[in-house]
């Protein structure tokens, strides 16, 4: 099949996909305390995904463009509510209480509730209580040049405040705890010193999740902490029921597949994009539209939170005219608000789009009766293409930090279950 990256890598797009109502993944993970003295941490641990709706696209592409642009920037781009969500374990707690966290390649921080709160917000789980006064919490002032914001109290505590995309602003202390995960594979797997911020002043949210993870290419993300290895596989998005979807960190991290070079730039993960196929025929596209300048604008990321893929207007223009002639006289087009591509047809995906070709993009099912395709043209003054987490549905993704690469491999994800 036709991909994305034609010479270093073939990632084909699955066709059909929600564009809009979408089903979002989750974890179990746990956070805890250990009486432990010294734990030493694993070479990997892997967890279930599971599905959650979520949203926000557009201002995600957004907040990824300007991070782009500036260093040192923090987590801003980060969603509480956002598109893939984790479940870890509060062992504070007997029984230990299930919590959601969102996971987020495009972050790097563990962030999470904590009382006591100037401002909480309500969440599924009971809030954790503040680990300050547990075994093995330890404050480290030298975790406070995360982002700008960061700053040191009189105390020597490291203060972090955070405002997400979505507006929510969140405050509190960067310290290093043991984190207990709920790992699929081991029953219970215990990480040490674990950099997190603990959010006691939280203002404009209320839902489900309680924080959340970032697996992004820095030093302080849970990813590079467990190692330089992880992958996530992922199967059908509009099924939520699917069992199979799964996280890996670690040496356990499935590294096979079709790879190509990733980059790390302002801790965003950037592959190289030369071209784009449809029926294997490469467009017609300026392959300048996919690089990144020299001012870090443009450039094509890869990211877990990000919905639907995104392309700079030159290159969405071509594929769009393309997949409209194959199309229309076939297929009744019609009309969604809030489709930025604006190509939506009347039909089934299954029944009247037998025999469509191979195309690096996706279609969508939107609403009952209608589809549309789920590739959008960036925001007007952003040239970033963004592949987003619909596309990367029935592969195993797979990042070797160390190697500087990424993997594809198309993979039915019951396959890797232990």
């Amino acid at each position: 099949m036709a991909g994305l990256f034609e010479k270093s890598a073939s990632l084909s797009l699955n066709n059909f996909v929600i564009f809009l109502y979408l089903s979002c993944l989750t974890t179990n993970f746990t956070a805890s305390t250990t009486t432990t003295s010294a734990v030493k941490t694993p070479s990997r641990f892997a967890t279930k995904l599971i599905h959650r709706d979520s949203a926000l696209s557009p201002a995600r592409l957004a907040c990824l463009g300007a991070k782009a642009g500036f260093s040192n920037n923090g987590d801003t781009c980060a969603s509480l509510w956002s598109t893939i969500y984790g479940q870890f374990l509060n062992r504070h707690s007997e029984p230990p209480v299930p919590q959601l966290l969102t996971i987020d390649t495009g972050s790097n921080l563990l962030c999470l509730q904590c009382l006591p709160c100037t401002k909480c917000f309500e969440q599924t789980s009971p809030t954790l209580p503040s680990p300050h006064h547990t075994p093995h919490y330890h404050a480290h002032p030298q975790y406070c040049t995360i982002s700008p914001s960061d700053k040191c109290d009189p105390s020597n505590n490291c203060k972090f405040s955070h405002e997400y995309l979505d507006g929510i602003k969140v405050a509190g202390l960067i310290g290093t705890k043991n984190f207990t995960f709920d790992a699929s594979d081991k029953g219970i797997s215990t990480v040490p010193n674990v950099v997190f911020g603990c959010a006691h002043d939280n203002d404009g949210y209320n839902g489900q999740p309680s924080g959340l993870v970032g697996l992004g290419p820095s030093n302080i993300s849970l990813a590079n902490h467990m190692g330089s290895k992880l992958s996530y596989c992922i199967g059908s998005i509009r099924d939520p029921n699917y069992p199979h979807n799964k996280l890996v960190l670690g040496d356990g991290a499935k590294i096979e597949g079709t790879s190509t070079p990733i980059q790390v730039y302002n801790e965003l993960y950037y592959l190289t994009l030369e071209s784009i196929s449809l029926a294997e025929r490469r467009l017609e596209i300026d392959p300048e539209i996919f690089k990144r300048t020299e001012s870090g604008s443009g450039g094509t990321v890869i990211d877990s939170e990000t919905i639907v893929t995104f392309l700079a207007t030159g290159a969405h223009v071509v594929l769009r005219d393309k997949v409209q002639k194959l199309l229309d006289g076939r297929l009744e087009k019609v009309e969604k608000p809030g489709v930025p591509s604006g190509l939506c047809y009347k039909g089934k995906i299954r029944q009247d789009l037998i025999g469509f070709p191979d195309v690096v993009l996706n279609f969508a099912d939107y609403g009952e009766g209608d589809f549309c395709m789920a590739v959008q043209v960036s925001p007007e003054g952003s040239d970033l293409n963004v592949v987003g987490i619909m596309a990367q549905q029935h592969y195993n993704v797979a990042y070797d930090l160390a190697a500087s690469q990424v993997y594809f491999q198309s993979i039915d994800c019951q396959l890797l279950d232990d």
